[in-house]
C-alpha cells in the first residue's frame, strides 16, 4: 500500500508497526524519525523508505536503520552512540548509507556499459552489508516517487538517468524483481514522458478485451495441465512499461506487434513439472520459433531461473508463457 507523501508520521509508524510486528526498537527508530519530519515531500523519508522495505520482508535491524537514516538525521549521526542506543549492527548499516548517499552520483554513468558496471562495483565495494544497498534502493525508490513535485525539469532527468543506470541494475543483481520494475518504470516516466503515455493509454485501451483473453488461455491451459495431473497455479503477468518500451526498441517492434503484453505464468512444484508444463504448453500452442529460453538450465548471473516461451494461442494470438517451481518464484520476486 502506498501512503501520501505527507502523509502524518503518527499513521506512517502505526502502519510500519503493524506491518513489521511491533518491535520495541523499530518503534524508537519510527518516533526518533518522526520528530524531524519538515514537511518537505521531495525529501525521503525515512519510515516510508522502511515500509518499502517492510513489504519486501526485511528483518528488523533493516527496519530500523532505513528509519535512522532519514536524511535530517544525518547531521546529528554518531556511530558510537547509535551503537549504544540501536546496536551495533543498526549502526553500521546506518554508517553505510550515509556513506553511499555520499559518493556523487553521475550522469557519466550513462556514457557507456562499462563505466555504469565500474560506478555499480564500486558501490557494492563501498559498504560491508548488502543490507545497506537494500535500503539505499529503497530511499532511491522514494526519492522517485516524489520526483512530480520537483521544479527543476534537468534534475528529473538526472535522478531518472542515474536510476536506470546505476540503481535498477543494482535491484536486479541483488534478486529484487519486484523493486527493479519500479525503480525502472518511475524513471522511464520522467526520461520519456510521451512514450511513457502512450504505452500507458495503449495497455488501458485494450486492458478489457486483455483480460478477457488472459482468462480464457489461463482455463485451457489449467484444464490441460490437470488433465495431465500436474498441479499447478496458473495466472496472468502483470507486464511493465519500462520492459515493454525495452522489448519494442531491441527488436523494433510496434505496440501492435508487442506480443509479450498477453503473458502467463505457472507455478508447479518440481523442475519436472517445470518440463512436464513446457511440454503440454507445446502441444496445447504452436511455439514461435527463438524464442524459448531455458532459464533453469541456464540460470541468469543474479541466480533467476524459469522457463519461458511464446506461443500461437488461442485466435492465433502470440502470448508469453514462463514456467517456474513455487521456491524460485519466490527467489525471483
Amino acid at each position: 500500500m502506498q501512503h501520501p507523501l505527507d502523509e502524518a508520521p503518527e499513521k506512517l509508524c502505526a502502519d510500519l508497526l503493524e506491518q513489521a510486528g511491533g518491535h520495541a526498537l523499530l518503534r524508537e527508530a519510527c518516533a526518533e524519525a518522526s520528530a524531524v519530519w519538515d514537511g518537505d515531500v521531495t525529501r525521503p523519508r525515512g519510515p516510508r523508505a522502511a515500509l518499502a522495505l517492510a513489504e519486501m520482508k526485511a528483518d528488523t535491524d533493516t527496519l530500523v536503520a532505513a528509519c535512522l537514516a532519514d536524511p535530517r538525521l544525518r547531521d546529528g549521526f554518531d556511530e558510537s552512540r547509535m551503537a549504544r542506543r540501536h546496536g551495533a549492527p543498526v549502526a553500521r548499516l546506518v554508517a553505510d548509507v550515509h556513506r553511499l548517499n555520499s559518493f556523487s552520483e553521475t550522469r557519466a554513468a550513462s556514457e557507456s556499459q562499462a563505466q555504469a558496471e565500474n560506478l555499480r562495483r564500486l558501490l557494492l565495494a563501498m559498504v560491508g552489508d548488502a543490507r545497506s544497498i537494500v535500503i539505499k534502493l529503497a530511499y532511491r525508490l522514494e526519492r522517485l516517487r516524489a520526483l512530480p513535485f520537483v521544479e527543476d525539469d534537468a534534475l528529473r532527468r538526472q535522478v531518472a538517468r542515474e536510476t536506470l543506470d546505476l540503481f535498477a541494475p543494482l535491484a536486479h543483481r541483488l534478486g529484487l524483481g519486484q523493486l527493479k520494475w519500479e525503480l525502472e518504470d518511475l524513471a522511464f516516466r520522467h526520461l520519456e514522458p510521451d512514450t511513457y503515455k502512450r504505452i500507458a493509454r495503449f495497455l488501458d485501451e485494450r486492458r478489457t478485451e486483455r483480460e478477457d483473453y488472459i482468462v480464457r488461455v489461463r482455463e485451457q491451459l489449467q484444464q490441460a495441465l490437470a488433465a495431465e495431473g500436474i498441479e499447478a497455479r496458473v495466472y496472468g503477468r502483470p507486464k511493465h512499461l519500462y520492459s515493454i518500451f525495452g522489448k519494442m526498441q531491441r527488436k523494433r517492434l510496434s505496440f501492435e506487434q508487442l506480443f509479450d503484453v498477453r503473458a502467463l505464468r505457472v507455478q508447479v512444484e518440481s523442475i519436472a513439472d517445470c518440463y512436464a508444463a513446457l511440454g503440454i504448453v507445446h502441444t496445447l500452442w504452436d511455439p514461435i520459433p527463438g524464442e524459448y529460453d531455458d532459464y533453469i538450465a541456464h540460470p541468469k548471473p543474479n541466480g533467476y531461473q524459469s522457463l519461458h516461451t511464446a506461443v500461437h494461442a488461442l485466435g492465433g494470438k502470440t502470448l508469453e508463457v514462463q514456467i517456474r517451481t513455487r521456491v524460485m518464484h519466490e527467489q525471483a520476486e
